[in-house]
């Protein structure tokens, strides 16, 4: 279970900012939906000192049916990822 929800993160926002919480959950809703459509695209996002959001792509692969033991053949697809940038994993360190 996550530590911090939505709401949690709309809330700290608008105490650290000095804003009111629909105009921080408004522009957590704009960043979430930008973010979104450029991994549509394929395009990365980088924030400096943050990270970068990116489309990977991951090969087409045998695995196993854990039930049945059967060999099935899995597709090639895109995924979405975050890799953490300096400042933010020295922080976490």
């Amino acid at each position: 279970m996550a530590d911090w929800t939505k709401s949690d993160l709309v809330e700290a926002m608008a105490e650290e900012s000095g804003l009111p919480k629909a105009d921080c959950e408004r522009a957590l809703q704009a960043f979430v939906a930008k973010v979104s459509e450029a991994l549509g695209r394929g395009q990365s996002v980088q924030i400096t000192g943050f990270g970068t959001f990116e489309v990977r792509d991951r090969a087409a692969r045998k695995a196993r049916n854990p039930q049945t033991g059967d060999e099935i053949d899995v597709a090639a697809t895109r995924v979405p990822a975050f890799r953490a940038g300096k400042s933010l994993r020295s922080v976490v360190s």
